[in-house]
């Protein structure tokens, strides 16, 4: 198992070594820090959100992009196939992102762009109601 931190997360990589692939967590405290855009030719990623919120951006040259939501309420795997640029924004300071690759880390696998390559809006307008 491996620690990293820098200014987006803390994170633990391949917790379990014996997979053919990684086990990921992702602890990330900052709501303003956006981590993006990367694809992979080769890997598929599975995401689940164990603790707060994320807006997860995927995208292609083709398509553009498009915004899917992972929350600890509604608990869902987030299947990110070969080929779709990803990327994610924490809604909530403290969310924990969980994430399964089916391959070992491999730098030539992975493709990156810079983020509003793809035009995209990042910000989330708040849903929080006022009582009152």
């Amino acid at each position: 198992m491996n620690y990293n931190e820098d200014d987006r997360a803390q994170r633990l990589l391949d917790v379990f070594d014996i997979l053919p692939g990684q086990v990921n967590v992702s602890y990330v405290n900052n709501t303003s820090h956006i981590v993006a855009w990367h694809k992979h030719n080769l890997q598929t990623d599975y995401w689940v959100c164990l603790k707060g919120s994320f807006k997860v951006g995927l995208a292609t040259t083709r398509d553009g992009c498009k915004f899917e939501y992972l929350s600890d309420k509604n608990p869902r795997v987030l299947e990110i196939t070969p080929g779709i640029y990803h990327g994610y924004k924490a809604l909530e300071p403290g969310s924990i992102l969980l994430y399964y690759v089916t391959r070992k880390y491999d730098v030539e696998d992975e493709i990156r762009r810079p983020i509003g390559h793809f035009g995209e809006q990042w910000e989330t307008e708040n849903k929080w109601i006022k009582v009152g």
